[in-house]
Order: structure tokens, then C-alpha cells, then sequence
């Protein structure tokens, strides 16, 4: 099983960023900062963690008002550095870890916290600004990080948000799910933002050292306390922006109860107080049945799942190994990108980077392959759209049935319908649909039905 060394708490204000690229290390007014993130890069130096689970909140950079959850976990196998307006920061892409992210959302589901999930977002300072100084990485696009993360964002911005109280209970379940995963890795918990600051209105510089001192015995010693302030009472003490602290709630309550403080720095240069921490478990590694209790628990929903021939629940695991693929049929809902595919299928394939396997099932019309191998149906019914193929024709060929066949099995058998219907020059560019008999003739997979994960 794997084991959970400790934390490290750190701010994330892009300070820190512009003080590494700017090379101000020797600078009196910066060099305290880089005193400060000193003793954590040590520690994880030393302790050689297999992966970090690092707790951050973007700013209006990867994930917009549009659509703003309040924890969306990240499951992806890579994520690069985001343009927050002046260009990116010369820092390569982090790896991910989807088969220990996968664990942790379906976990932590289980435990009754509805997570998002996300999949190559670019991550801005909220991540990279205290990445860049907590660990070794080699600039440029060629460069790279000595370990992977697992991003977990928390959304903090926009009202209503998470309360203290259930970011401290959502850490208790990450400590769950670290310590069932089945593998005998050594993880470590990155927690960000902070300490008090506010960015906007009339109260813009607003600081409060007295508090921040008080945050961080509290977080220590007490964090219980801590859970049960109010948002208004986090606003008001550490400023609105300085609220974020909820995060170290996520990493204090994935430690045990009593925990070895071994480092700790406190710098206010600007606008916000920054503060690192290290914080090491004194607590016993999972005892009698817990780990089992909680695997049986946490698997509970898709028991018996395997069971059922030709199903295959949609799981992380699948989004992970298809997103190329099922990104380039998402695609179809772009004018620009259904034309191209329509004006030269093989060229949109190498445009996008498929796999030879990829273009392979493409090129087939092989529905029930591209099912096995992960593309979801709901992106194959829009490429259906743009083929001029309804949806019975789909359901049909899955079956390895003509659509005469599949009809037949229905209480309407002359129903045929599609989510869509292409007009003007897309109408003018798509293949005829395909007749019973071509139907027929659709390529089913070589290979024996994949069973769920």
C-alpha cells in the first residue's frame, strides 16, 4: 500500500515566479523568499517522494466562469504551464500520474465528494509558482520534473465555495484514498495560497501578519478551530483573496491528528504573506481492516459490472487512454474541423496526431472497436452527424447486425434519427448514408470484448 510521508504548505503568489525568473535570489528584498522554500526542497530531496498530490486554485487561467467547480481533480498523463497573459513561463510540462488520480476520484467519490475531473489543462502560478522552487526541473521544451503530480484545484474564487469545514473532511478522505492504493508509493501532499492578501476593490493591500502568525499555530495545533470559521470570518481576518487558506485544510486533514512541524518561514515583501511549512505524520500506518474496509467500500458501485456482456462503464481509466481520439470527434461540433475532415479524412488524421491504430478504427467505421478501445458513444453519434449516419445505424453495427436486423428488434422499426443533420456546404461534402447491405459489411473488432476496469 502506499505510504503518506508528510506536507509541505507554501504560498503560491506569483512573487515567488517573477523573484526565480528575474534571477533575484541574491537581491536582499527577494532573497528571503528563496531562504524560505529552501528547507522544503530539501525535505523532499531527501524523503524521494514517487509522486505529489499538490492542492492549488487556478485564476481565471484554465478554468473560466463558464463552468467552475468546487474540486476538480486532476487525472490527465501530462499538463502544461499556462499563458496568464505575458506569454508562459519557461517551465516544461509536469507528468501526471492517471493510475494513482484514478484511485484517489473514484475513493474520494465514494466518500461522498462529487469531484470533477480534468484531463492536459494547462495549470498557472496557483501550481508552478512554488513547484518551480520546491523542485529541480530542467527549462524549455526539452526539460522535465523529477516526479509527477496529481493536481487538485479548489475552486475559491467565486461564492458560494467549499467552507473550511469540508475541505478539512475531503482531506481526511485523500488520506483514504493515498493509503488504499495498492502500490508501495511514497506520496507527498503540496498544499497552496496564502497567507493574507486581497487583490481588488478599496481593501487592495490589505495584510494581517498578527492573524497569519495565528493561521499557522492554529493549522499546527488546532486545525478544528479553524474548520469552523465562516468564509466572512476568513474574509475579514485574512483578507478576501487570503480566504484560500481553506486549502491547507485539504492537506491538515489528511494528516494524523498530531503532527512534527520541522520547518517553518513567514516573509511579507508585498502584497501577500508568504509562508512555507513541513509537516510529517507521528500517526501509525493503517491498522486491522481499514485499508480492506475501505477498498470494498470504495468499489462498491461497479461490483458485479463485469458481469454484463457488452457493457463497459465509462471509466477515468478509458477517458485517460482515449482523450486524443475522442477529442478529435468532439471536434465535429467545429464547422472548421468538419470540413476539413469531410475534404480530406486522412490529412485531418495526421493533423491531429492520431495513432496509427486511431486512424486504423476511423478509417473502418469500426464502431464497435472504437468502443472497446475508449471513445465514448456520445462523440461517435456526432461523428454519425457528420457521415450522415442515425444513430440505429450505429447501435446496429455494435451489434454486428444490418440495420434491417437492428430494426427489427424495435417497437418501431422504421424510426431512424441522428442529433444532427448537416446543412449547406457540410450537407454538400458528406458521403451518402450507407445502405442495409453496406451495413452489413461494417468491420467489428478483431479482438475479444474488453472488460470494465
Amino acid at each position: 500500500m502506499a505510504t503518506l510521508l508528510g506536507a509541505v504548505a507554501a504560498s503560491h503568489t506569483p512573487t515567488i515566479g517573477f523573484a526565480l525568473d528575474s534571477g533575484k535570489q541574491a537581491d536582499p528584498v527577494w532573497a528571503p523568499i528563496f531562504e524560505a522554500f529552501e528547507p522544503p526542497r530539501r525535505w523532499l530531496a531527501e524523503q524521494k517522494p514517487d509522486a505529489l498530490v499538490v492542492i492549488y486554485n487556478d485564476h481565471i487561467s484554465s478554468f473560466f466562469l463558464d463552468h467552475y467547480s468546487a474540486f476538480s481533480l486532476g487525472v490527465g498523463e501530462q499538463y502544461p504551464v499556462a499563458d496568464e497573459g505575458g506569454g508562459t513561463r519557461g517551465l516544461p510540462p509536469i507528468a501526471g500520474h492517471p493510475q494513482l488520480a484514478a484511485h484517489i476520484g473514484q475513493s474520494v467519490m465514494a466518500d461522498a465528494f462529487d469531484l470533477s475531473f480534468f484531463q492536459g489543462r494547462a495549470l498557472d502560478h496557483g501550481c508552478f509558482s512554488p513547484l518551480s522552487l520546491l523542485l529541480p526541473h530542467q527549462p524549455g521544451p526539452g526539460g522535465g520534473w523529477p516526479l509527477p503530480i496529481i493536481p487538485l484545484q479548489v475552486g475559491v474564487l467565486q461564492f458560494p465555495m467549499p467552507t473550511a469545514r469540508r475541505c478539512f473532511e475531503l482531506g481526511k478522505a485523500l488520506r483514504r484514498a493515498i493509503e488504499s492504493y495498492p502500490e508501495p508509493l511514497r506520496i507527498a501532499i503540496v498544499a497552496t495560497g496564502g497567507l493574507s492578501h486581497q487583490v481588488h476593490g478599496e481593501r487592495a493591500g490589505f495584510n494581517n501578519p498578527a492573524w497569519d502568525q495565528t493561521f499557522l499555530d492554529l493549522i499546527e495545533h488546532d486545525p478544528e478551530r479553524l474548520a469552523d470559521l465562516t468564509q466572512a470570518e476568513l474574509v475579514e481576518l485574512g483578507g478576501a483573496e487570503g480566504a484560500e487558506v481553506i486549502m491547507w485544510l485539504v492537506m491538515r486533514g489528511a494528516l494524523s491528528a498530531s503532527v512534527r512541524k520541522v520547518h517553518q518561514s513567514y516573509y511579507l515583501p508585498s502584497m501577500t504573506g508568504i509562508a512555507t511549512a513541513i509537516y510529517e505524520n507521528r500517526s501509525h500506518p493503517p491498522v486491522a481492516g481499514e485499508v480492506q474496509r475501505h477498498l470494498h467500500q470504495s468499489q462498491l458501485q461497479l461490483q458485479g459490472a463485469e458481469r454484463l456482456a457488452g457493457t463497459y462503464p465509462y471509466t477515468l481509466a478509458r477517458s485517460v487512454k482515449a482523450l486524443r481520439i475522442n477529442r478529435f470527434l468532439h471536434a465535429m461540433t467545429q464547422p472548421a474541423h468538419r470540413q476539413a475532415f469531410l475534404q480530406d479524412e486522412e490529412t485531418s488524421y495526421a493533423a491531429t496526431g492520431l495513432t496509427d491504430e486511431e486512424s486504423r478504427l476511423l478509417r473502418a467505421r469500426d464502431w464497435r472497436g472504437l468502443i472497446h478501445y475508449g471513445v465514448i458513444f456520445f462523440v461517435l453519434e456526432k461523428w454519425g452527424a457528420v457521415l450522415g449516419i442515425s444513430n440505429l445505424h450505429i447501435y446496429a453495427a455494435m451489434r454486428g447486425q444490418s440495420l434491417a436486423e437492428f430494426q427489427q428488434t424495435r417497437n418501431a422499426p422504421g424510426a431512424l434519427y441522428s442529433v444532427g443533420t448537416l446543412q449547406g456546404d457540410d450537407a454538400a461534402k458528406a458521403p451518402a448514408p450507407p445502405s442495409s447491405r453496406s451495413l452489413a459489411r461494417t468491420p467489428v473488432h478483431p479482438t475479444a470484448p474488453e472488460q470494465p476496469s
